[in-house]
């Protein structure tokens, strides 16, 4: 079987409501031989058996982001890793942005900028300055969709296992090595965290945490806070 040059990496905890939408979002990149993972935290719904009629290969992992995310890159056999939120839908051509963004300039890691669906008319805003606040720091999140080579994930030691801000750590790791690309081309990702808690008071939430993590909070006091 040939090697593909892409793996993507999907965490899923019962997530059947949508994951039958969101992998049909990657059959274009399925076609041109990507391999497709969701990594499964224990869904108690249908996840992981939609994900397997939809053509992904479905690893079992404990639950957490992290872990999960760590388990699907220890199945992948891509050149390139692509850690992709269930919630969160690609660009159609994402697969040739990514190859093209490693393949010249030094960088071995980056992410997309972010759109977020949703009807607070704030979340354009939101969005713009998560974009902005990425480009300008290099710190990257889970929503914009991570990409890195496999040498680079690596050389991190995978993402941390912690319970929140791996993706901030992860960041950290990763900017030891190059500084991200950071395309403009958007991923769609689900604002459902933000309507459901509110728009500033979600804003609000995750910059606390963020301070509180720089700060050396421990990230198991910090998820109690998140939930």
């Amino acid at each position: 079987m040939a090697r593909p040059r892409l793996s993507v990496v999907i965490p899923a905890l019962d997530e059947a409501a949508g994951i039958a939408s969101s992998l049909q979002a990657l059959a274009p990149l399925l076609a041109r031989g990507a391999q497709v993972l969701v990594t499964d935290g224990g869904s108690t719904d249908a996840t992981a058996a939609l994900a397997r009629a939809a053509g992904a290969q479905v690893v079992h992992a404990p639950r957490g982001r992290a872990l999960q995310m760590n388990a699907g890159a220890g199945q992948a056999r891509g050149e390139v890793l692509l850690f992709l939120h269930a919630d969160t839908r690609l660009p159609a051509d994402a697969d040739r942005l990514i190859l093209q963004a490693l393949g010249s300039g030094g960088r071995v890691w980056g992410r997309f900028d972010v759109a977020i669906d949703g009807r607070p008319r704030l979340l354009p805003v939101v969005a713009a300055l998560m974009n902005l606040r990425s480009r300008l720091s290099g710190i990257a999140t889970g929503d914009q969709a991570f990409f890195m080579t496999r040498a680079a994930f690596d050389a991190a030691g995978g993402f941390p296992a912690q319970p929140l801000m791996e993706d901030i750590e992860m960041s950290m790791r990763l900017l030891k090595q190059s500084r991200p690309a950071c395309l403009r081309e958007r991923v769609a990702t689900s604002g459902r965290r933000w309507e459901s808690r509110g728009v500033w008071r979600t804003v609000w939430l995750m910059w606390r945490l963020r301070l509180a993590y720089w700060r050396g909070a421990a990230p198991e006091a910090l998820a109690a806070l998140y939930r």
